[in-house]
């Protein structure tokens, strides 16, 4: 039986609230010990405990009996490590950037979804989960140098200006790419999608950063700073390279992005921030787990990005977003949700953007980006076909929708383009993934899991 403690500990080891618990026989058999062996642990600090109210027994908390087992196991050769800690398990890192729990989503023991609803800017979040403060007034990052005209195209440098970063011999963080939007646009397809567009970007940037290498935690904040704004003007880049300069010159990433897409309904650059701040952290997600893998051998931060957008464009992954809008043009109109969404379950097909193994009752970042899109523009088609899909899966017994399907029909309601919903996941989450490598380097150990080997299938 599982109880979870509601409040502090009145024995002398502290603990969170609503951590689950555990019996005494319970934890032993988790362990693979007898009683004795488990009040032991207890007497050296590594499992704690809180009293049974109305007995005269304990409970112990099952994360620290779950992180000894792992322990155990891996002196043991870390087959049960290999086999279930990477498999949704435990989590196998200590980290301090967010938390995921029955109560939601915390930055940095900020609730998430309210720093989205009091209007917090991306800036400041990125900031918190950076630093571990919020800071207390607007932020915005400047805009890094760009030496082309409105249109994209290389423009003459001005005479008689030196950067600091050029009169020193360095080059400048996060920089200007060595080639134009125009001349980028020229090597990419037209039909790019943005998110390809912007894992062009990230080499580019890097090559013109020299400075880059096992560079201090102020420095790749402010290398982050001018990377991220970069990232946000040139998601245009395939289509119209033109918007590019002029996205750059908008104070904030929110803002940025809607000029780069051209966005026209007024709340747009409020309601891309409310949606970047929702997606900037989610723990150890693979985009996140892969940039602190790749931190952890050394890797400088663009590499690190770069490794994050690989993941992230699985179709597991922030490629669910694709899948979903695909899932509503087949559908196309309200009325025909029902005949396909049944098809689907009756031919045991997926019915992608429903439901989140870490969130039984729902994911709690959905509801207001489903209530900001249909604010936006209720009667727009794919908005209409998206909730008739939505009541389908919640008359069938469905659980409720995932971040993905909220990120596309926020999309929809503000006619952004095709694939722009993984890109607002995308670079929300660039926020966390800079946070977790400056952590894992501050941690400083070689992230380098155990194989367990079995013999192959004969042929």
């Amino acid at each position: 039986m599982v109880r979870r403690a509601g409040g502090r500990s009145q024995s002398r080891f502290d603990h969170p609230v609503e951590e689950e618990l555990l019996r005494a026989e319970e934890a032993a058999d988790l362990l693979g010990v007898k009683r004795a062996t488990l009040y032991t642990y207890v007497s050296r600090g590594l499992v704690r405990c809180v009293p049974e109210k109305g007995t005269k027994e304990n409970r112990y908390l099952r994360s620290d009996v779950e992180r000894l087992k792992t322990r155990h196991d891996a002196r043991a050769g870390h087959a049960a490590v290999a086999s279930g800690a990477l498999r949704w398990g435990e989590p196998v890192i200590d980290s301090s950037v967010s938390r995921i729990s029955e109560a939601g989503l915390e930055y940095r023991g900020h609730d998430a979804v309210e720093l989205a609803a009091r209007g917090h800017r991306f800036e400041e979040v990125a900031e918190l989960l950076w630093t571990g403060h919020l800071p207390s007034g607007s932020t915005s990052w400047p805009a890094p140098e760009t030496p082309w005209d409105t249109a994209g195209h290389a423009a003459p440098p001005a005479r008689g200006r030196r950067s600091l970063a050029s009169e020193r011999g360095l080059s400048s963080p996060a920089g200007a790419p060595s080639v134009s939007p125009a001349s980028l646009a020229a090597m990419l397809p037209r039909d790019t999608p943005p998110l390809s567009a912007l894992a062009a970007l990230v080499p580019l940037l890097a090559a013109g950063d020299a400075g880059r290498f096992s560079a201090p935690p102020e420095q790749d904040m402010a290398r982050a700073r001018g990377l991220i704004r970069h990232l946000g003007a040139w998601v245009c880049v395939a289509r119209a390279p033109g918007r590019v300069s002029r996205a750059l010159k908008e104070p904030t990433m929110a803002a940025s992005l809607a000029t780069a897409w051209d966005a026209k309904p007024k709340r747009t650059a409020e309601l891309i921030n409310l949606a970047l701040v929702l997606c900037a952290d989610h723990e150890l997600n693979t985009s996140t787990f892969a940039a602190r893998v790749t931190a952890s051998s050394g890797a400088d931060l663009y590499a690190c990005i770069s490794a994050a957008l690989a993941a992230i464009s699985g179709h597991r992954h922030g490629g669910a977003c694709d899948r979903v809008e695909a899932l509503i043009a087949e559908v196309g109109r309200p009325e025909r949700a029902a005949q396909v969404i049944h098809g689907r379950l009756r031919r045991g097909e997926a019915v992608t953007g429903f439901g989140h193994r870490l969130y039984a009752k729902g994911d709690p970042r959905v509801p207001p980006l489903i209530d900001a899109a249909l604010s936006v523009k209720p009667e727009s088609l794919k908005v209409r076909v998206a909730r008739a899909v939505m009541d389908t899966m919640r008359d069938a017994g469905h659980p409720p929708p995932s971040l993905d399907w909220g990120l596309v029909m926020l999309a929809d309601a503000l006619g952004l383009p095709s694939g722009a919903a993984i890109v607002l996941f995308s670079l929300g989450r660039t926020a966390g993934w800079v946070a977790h490598v400056l952590e894992q380097r501050e941690q400083g150990h070689l992230l380098r899991p155990r194989a367990r080997y079995v013999e192959p299938p004969p042929r």
